[in-house]
């Protein structure tokens, strides 16, 4: 896939037809001949830069009705369970699809990732999505996670539900040996909940993370943290199957 951007550094997805912006238009020939790294005028002589659309620039710009949890965040939650290519993914809450493509995107042509979405106007727009940016190995299936999980010998179980503790049972049964649990919960309350059951099946290191994260400001008269940050978004909870 790829995107326009603007010189404010704005993003726009590509299609290939003629592209209206306030800064003018570009033809809808130029559009398809646009490859990574030219850059196209429109008729008023604004440049737009062609671009091969990351997994983030995609995100940033495709279909949602609901809020999505952060890069801060998933990376997290990639780096201390250890996923790579070939694993097998659990995720639960799909929303738009944004945590399943990025899951999708780590563990490649050879794993696969199943997520279970119980609306299925979010369904439809999640499969738009991983459509979109061209991953087959993306599956999202409409269907309560709690009516039972179809899969087994799974790397990975992510839960992003307001009742996670629901699903440990099952979760473990779906489990590898060595396999994660992980979840996402706005208050310390489900944490609390969470760590009781998940220590009461037997999952070991059990831990919660949360990120703050800041950005630093650097201009001309002086370095220091941005006034605006990104805060407390959720909790993080891990657990391995041992």
């Amino acid at each position: 896939m790829r995107i326009l951007m603007d010189e404010k550094g704005r993003k726009y997805i590509a299609h290939n037809e003629e592209f209206h912006t306030n800064f003018g238009f570009i033809k809808k020939e130029d559009i398809e001949k646009g490859m990574p790294g030219d850059v196209l005028k429109t008729h008023l002589g604004h440049k737009f830069k062609v671009l091969k659309a990351n997994i983030n620039d995609y995100i940033d710009l495709m279909e949602r009705k609901c809020s999505i949890i952060l890069p801060k965040d998933i990376g997290i939650i990639i780096a201390t369970t250890g996923i790579g290519c070939g694993d097998k993914i659990i995720d639960a809450g799909t929303g738009a699809g944004a945590t399943a493509l990025h899951f999708g995107n780590v563990v490649g042509e050879k794993g696969a990732v199943y997520s279970y979405e119980i609306r299925k106007d979010f369904a439809e727009i999640a499969k738009r999505n991983i459509e979109g940016f061209g991953l087959e190995n993306v599956h999202i299936k409409c269907k309560n996670i709690l009516d039972g999980i179809d899969e087994e010998n799974i790397d990975l179980i992510f839960l992003d539900l307001p009742k996670p503790w629901d699903v440990i049972e099952n979760a473990r049964s779906a489990l590898k040996v060595g396999g994660y649990i992980a979840t996402y919960t706005p208050y310390i309350e489900q944490m609390q909940i969470l760590h009781k059951v998940l220590k009461k099946y037997e999952f070991t290191n059990v831990k919660t993370i949360e990120c703050i994260l800041r950005e630093i400001e650097v201009k001309n008269k002086g370095t220091r943290p941005k006034t605006r940050a990104v805060g407390h978004t959720g909790y993080l909870t891990f657990a391995r199957n041992l």
